[in-house]
């Protein structure tokens, strides 16, 4: 299958907290949207492996995505190395798709900064054909970065307040991670409590005000983008 957006998250529930409202507009306009978490989450403190694999394919449902794929790294010990870079150049080549979202490119959680530096890495290694994996050499037209916990001013925001009530549902998948009902089993943590919900749809809206919508995600690149006109932008 070839993919038009491929997301590559360090996380399950990295790509529903910060671009699923992207994903969800582009494959109503037609897209083919896939994402690879890098690890399976194991060192969250609620939850396990096997609950955060059911809360992804749940999120996957609401989104329509067309893959979803896990690559099993080590949660908190992957590294930018060659092992590593080769295992996602494997897929860009085997996906081909044209735009490469990622993580912050620096936020709260050390994994997510060093994921972005590896896709980016790996998504211009992946163009290289003297790299062999028995594919053809593909590079993505752009990688975008979305942005997390941590404010980053973006270089552009998507309008996603069509999408919103996706991204909700999306995120509300992962009952062990968010919104958790006080005195549950297991601990509150920083993302678990209703106030942290209260953060992501105020940097939804705050970034959707920016651009004179309801609802945006904002996201940063480190090249120069170009436009054909300038009735493509708002």
């Amino acid at each position: 299958m070839k993919l038009d957006i491929l997301v590559f998250a360090a996380h399950p529930d990295d790509a529903e907290l910060s671009c699923s409202g992207t994903l969800a507009l582009h494959i109503a306009q037609g897209s083919k949207v896939g994402i690879i978490d890098l690890t399976q989450g194991e060192l969250g403190t609620r939850g396990n492996i096997q609950t955060r694999q059911k809360e992804a394919e749940k999120a996957s449902q609401i989104l329509g995505l067309h893959l979803r794929e896990n690559l099993g790294f080590a949660d908190g010990f992957f590294r930018n190395d060659k092992e590593h870079q080769l295992a996602i150049i494997h897929k860009i080549r085997q996906y081909k798709p044209k735009i490469v979202l990622t993580n912050a490119i620096t936020d709260r959680h050390p994994d997510h900064a060093r994921a972005a530096e590896l896709v980016r890495d790996a998504c211009f290694l992946a163009g290289l054909r003297k790299i062999e994996t028995f594919q053809e050499a593909h590079r993505p037209d752009f990688v975008y970065h979305f942005i997390q916990d941590r404010y980053i001013q973006p270089t552009f925001v998507v309008d996603i307040t069509d999408f919103w009530e996706i991204k909700k549902q999306a995120i509300l998948a992962y009952t062990t991670q968010f919104n958790a009902p006080k005195g549950d089993s297991e601990p509150q943590t920083y993302i678990s409590t209703p106030e942290f919900f209260d953060f992501i749809e105020a940097r939804a809206k705050e970034f959707g005000h920016q651009i004179g919508a309801i609802y945006g995600e904002g996201f940063t690149t480190s090249r120069m983008i170009g436009v054909n006109s300038l009735w493509h932008l708002r």
